[in-house]
């Protein structure tokens, strides 16, 4: 089963797989043509994503920790890795010159840690486990742009693009929770893959308003 799991994981992740017109900001960063300002805003932005998103991980976690140790194990890491993330963060906010006090979050941005909170009281466990694992694979490569460009373009430490790093890493044993996670609830008949996949669509559609919203022109 577990041979299945994978392939699940795969086939999912590529029919979730964003169309490339859906980031019109990470080209630009790529390029070197995204201000700095945008990049301000961009670390502010995930000021408010990254504990948002820690705290649905907590969440999801102990609510599959009795009946799916398999998916608390999963969230439970995911949760950590939020931490420590946040931690990576504040270089990049300081190497921005992130004035946070009277920075006002953009909806579009936050559209997304809101979906992942709704998904953490409301989707089975298992079929979270599916539709975030398949986002997080644009997420990353997103990020490992994103890391290049800040070097090459911006001028910008290792320090500073710590936090793009963690997250264009791969992550072997993410991965090895996740089909884990998903082989025992396939196992036990659990997962619905509609679902699963709807989620996964609703996720990758505001991760895309995340970088529209940042891209959009200051009014």
């Amino acid at each position: 089963m577990t041979h299945s799991a994978r392939d699940l994981l795969r086939t999912t992740t590529a029919a979730l797989a964003p169309d490339p017109e859906a980031n019109p900001l990470v080209p630009r960063i790529a390029a070197g043509t995204a201000s700095r300002a945008t990049l301000a805003a961009l670390a502010l932005e995930q000021t408010w994503v990254i504990p948002a998103d820690r705290g649905a991980f907590e969440h999801l976690a102990v609510r599959s920790a009795t009946a799916e140790p398999e998916a608390a194990a999963f969230f439970t890491t995911l949760a950590q890795g939020e931490a420590l993330a946040g931690e990576r963060l504040v270089a990049f906010v300081r190497a921005c010159g992130a004035q946070e006090a009277s920075y006002e979050p953009l909806p579009g941005c936050q559209a997304y840690p809101a979906y992942v909170a709704w998904l953490a009281l409301n989707a089975a466990p298992a079929d979270a486990v599916l539709a975030l694992t398949a986002n997080f694979s644009a997420w990353g490569g997103y990020c490992a742009t994103i890391a290049t460009a800040l070097r090459e373009h911006y001028g910008f430490t290792d320090e500073a693009c710590a936090f793009f790093d963690f997250f264009a890493e791969p992550s072997p044993g993410l991965d090895r929770l996740a089909t884990a996670a998903v082989e025992a609830a396939l196992d036990a008949g659990r997962l619905d893959e509609r679902r699963a996949h709807t989620y996964g669509r609703l996720l990758q559609t505001y991760e895309a308003s995340f970088w529209s919203a940042l891209d959009a022109p200051t009014p």
